[in-house]
């Protein structure tokens, strides 16, 4: 949320600055346009992505206690945890990058239009033609991860238990263009989700067999159902 007001901040600046300047990018249009798109980034992908991890964690006991046990050999309950603690947390990292896969949170990802006339695959595309990534159909390809169907952090993990990277995790955008901000949604995601399991354990109201994991709502987005759950102090 910071980093939201903070990005906020710059922008009013710059329309205050340049307010007079009829050629100027920074009116009044421009600037609460850039607000909806800053929030939605910066705040809706995480919150909703948190929002699913708990979900997955509840529906996955197993692997919550996995977490829990690399949370208290690597970070305890002393001290807030760190990025820098991520390298020491290969299977917690893994769960983390696994979660993203699996809720695809936006599987259409972001448009992009065609700056030529290019020819793809045999495909002729003109100039100024709308391109939608379809992010599912690498987060779920079965060549790039061996359990593409199923919420399994083993997608994530070589055969020592140690984190291995996959250059098809795309979970917001592709090409040169990715999203700016995912590095940050990374290391918010791992804090927070951190703090809360650090701190808690999750309890659900049903038996994790009857928790449904499938999407609410899936579109441009991917969204959770309502769940109930409670934090129980550890």
């Amino acid at each position: 949320m910071s980093f939201v007001i903070f990005m906020v901040s710059i922008m009013k600046l710059c329309f205050l600055q340049e307010k007079n300047n009829p050629k100027s990018e920074f009116h009044e249009t421009n600037l609460l346009d850039s607000t909806l798109q800053i929030f939605f980034a910066g705040v809706e992908t995480i919150s909703t992505t948190l929002t699913y991890s708990l979900l997955l964690l509840m529906k996955y006991p197993d692997v919550l206690a996995k977490v829990h046990q690399e949370i208290d050999k690597v970070i305890g309950r002393d001290r807030w945890p760190r990025n820098q603690d991520r390298n020491q947390m290969p299977f917690t990292d893994a769960v983390i990058h696994e979660i993203q896969r699996f809720i695809d949170l936006l599987p259409m990802g972001l448009p992009r239009k065609t700056t030529k006339d290019i020819t793809f695959r045999g495909y002729s595309i003109p100039k100024d033609t709308n391109v939608f990534p379809m992010l599912s159909s690498v987060l779920k390809d079965p060549t790039c991860f061996p359990h593409p169907n199923e919420f399994n952090p083993r997608n994530f993990l070589d055969e020592n238990g140690e984190f291995k990277k996959n250059d098809a995790f795309m979970p917001l955008a592709a090409g040169k263009r990715i999203c700016l901000g995912q590095a940050l949604a990374r290391l918010e995601v791992f804090i927070l989700l951190i703090t809360l399991l650090q701190n808690f354990t999750l309890k659900s109201p049903v038996a994790p067999d009857d928790l449904d994991i499938t999407p609410d709502i899936s579109g441009l987005g991917n969204f959770p159902k309502l769940y109930k759950m409670a934090f129980i102090p550890r």
